[in-house]
């Protein structure tokens, strides 16, 4: 493979007519395999989204019914200290490891050693800084010694999430799908069942705790069977330091990425009670479920990324962020439609209290489809042009900020309840995520200098019959029907007419079958 260092790859594209040969050749061989890769790694995915979904329900169904709307408030707002602390201790290394790795002159474990050492480090800062200042993860106190122990999820969160980025770069998506939605999933759920019968003020963060352990274990296992141990390698404080250098950009990025999901709930904390934190959850896990669907095609998509970028083929990049950005949009979609329509009736499910929730959740829903776009721009931006990617970013978080804390004035000016302030906070992710997704294509598209879109008509012609259904669905059918019938026909409405008249040939990929391939340079 070319070990050309990527920072000299960012100068513009040579035009097309100036492409060499060999170049237009390597082009051409290379991006029908990529696309496949890519499909194939898609495929696996959304399996696991079905996997995950049917885990994740029982889980929400368990904490609305059981444990309730209050206590699922102070355990989301403590969530967001604790996975903010566990993605800051990754050091942005879930992406970086793929850069790394595809540009090694040295055996690639020792380069998962050191970042397996630098996240240890930071993971016990971490967790020592959450114990020592409980009020960071509970601004209204109320907590008890159970809940005092989430930081503890930190540690095997951070190094599970290692372990699996640097598995995903030999294709091996496949146990991102097993640890993500299976185990871990199922783990939470039924722990958080059996232990409300044993310890109630306490089951959400023993399951959560307990998850997160599992799922860390089983991953760091999958790890060492795929790369064994480290060979000729020690590890050294002046090389850990430069890797945390290294990856500090692409940690900024990836904290903000997070951010603009959980920045919602951390100013709401401070504006509305528990119970109503508690139905915002609720709704904000309903909606990221198909969130799942593109965060889980980035292990996939950065190594091939980074393999064009090392060959110069731009043109590809472009192509292949606007295919997977196409496959997520249609596929969030369908999702935002069959879920979002009859809202009301899919969070009564977790509990009669959380209906109130469903303006927000239809919000939440259409935010993850217009997010589609930045999220599969940045997947090449981090490595194309990090500095901008981070400034874009850092301002997309700022605006979000913005937007949600005049939403929180406007509706105490207005005398609004706090249901409506939850439903504002989830307005202006929407509207921020759309912003933020114009300019990320945008910059993508001329530091490649090619088009780069997600968008087709026929997203529009499936959703137009799909919606009339579920209008139909949610004016004629009690609750229960609505998700027993509705809900699957108006995915299988929007599912035949996107099959029929949106999806084309490399489209079809994605539901074929066969195995993924290895990266050219493994071992």
């Amino acid at each position: 493979m070319n070990k050309t260092p990527l920072s000299a790859l960012g100068a513009p594209s040579p035009s097309r007519g100036r492409l060499s040969a060999n170049a237009a050749s390597a082009e051409a061989a290379s991006e029908p395999g990529d696309i496949a890769a890519l499909a194939r790694g898609g495929r696996t995915n959304v399996f696991g989204f079905v996997l995950r979904l049917s885990a994740t329900a029982p889980f929400l169904f368990i904490a609305g019914r059981l444990y309730g709307a209050a206590a699922l408030g102070r355990f989301a707002s403590a969530l967001v200290a604790v996975e903010l602390a566990a993605l800051v201790c990754t050091l942005g290394q879930k992406r970086g490891l793929a850069q790394r790795l595809s540009q090694a002159t040295s055996h690639p474990t020792g380069i998962v050693a050191d970042a397996l050492v630098l996240g240890t480090v930071l993971s016990m800062l971490g967790t020592l800084l959450l114990v020592a200042v409980p009020g960071i993860m509970f601004p209204h106190g109320g907590f008890s010694a159970w809940d005092l122990a989430l930081p503890a999820a930190i540690l095997p969160s951070t190094l599970g999430d290692l372990g699996l980025a640097a598995l995903a770069y030999r294709y091996d998506v496949a146990t991102t799908v097993r640890t993500r939605s299976v185990i871990e999933p199922w783990t939470q759920s039924i722990i958080a069942g059996l232990a409300w019968f044993v310890v109630p003020e306490g089951g959400l963060a023993i399951a959560y705790i307990a998850a997160k352990l599992v799922a860390g274990l089983w991953a760091l296992g999958v790890l060492t069977r795929s790369y064994g141990w480290p060979a000729r390698w020690a590890p050294h404080p002046a090389r850990i330091a430069r890797l945390a250098m290294l990856t500090a950009p692409l940690a900024v990025a990836d904290a903000v990425e997070w951010g603009t999901r959980k920045l919602d709930i951390f100013i709401l904390r401070f504006f509305v009670s528990d119970t109503v934190v508690g139905i915002y959850y609720v709704a904000q896990q309903v909606a990221t479920l198909p969130q799942k669907l593109k965060t889980s095609f980035e292990p996939i998509l950065g190594p091939v990324i980074t393999r064009n970028l090392a060959e110069g083929n731009r043109r590809a990049i472009a192509r292949q962020v606007s295919q997977v950005g196409f496959w997520i949009t249609a596929a969030q979609a369908g999702i935002a439609l069959a879920l979002g329509i009859p809202a009301a009736a899919v969070l009564a499910a977790i509990g009669p209290r959380f209906s109130s929730g469903a303006l927000a959740l239809d919000f939440l829903l259409a935010a993850e489809v217009v997010a589609a776009t930045a999220v599969v721009s940045e997947a090449a931006l981090i490595y194309i042009a990090p500095l901008r990617n981070v400034v874009v970013s850092l301002a997309t978080i700022l605006l979000q900020a913005a937007l949600t804390l005049a939403g929180m004035a406007v509706d105490h000016g207005m005398a609004l309840d706090d249901t409506a302030r939850g439903a504002s906070a989830a307005g202006a992710l929407l509207v921020t995520l759309a912003v933020a997704s114009r300019v990320k294509r945008d910059v993508l598209a001329r530091r490649l200098g090619e088009r780069v879109t997600n968008w087709r008509w026929p997203l529009f012609w499936a959703a137009a019959p799909a919606g009339v259904v579920g209008w139909a669905a949610v004016r004629f059918l009690p609750s229960w029907a609505q998700l027993a019938l509705g809900v699957p026909a108006i995915l299988g409405m929007y599912g035949w007419v996107i099959w029929c008249r949106g999806f084309g040939p490399e489209d079809r990929l994605l539901f074929r079958l066969g195995s993924m391939p290895a990266p050219e340079n493994h071992p």
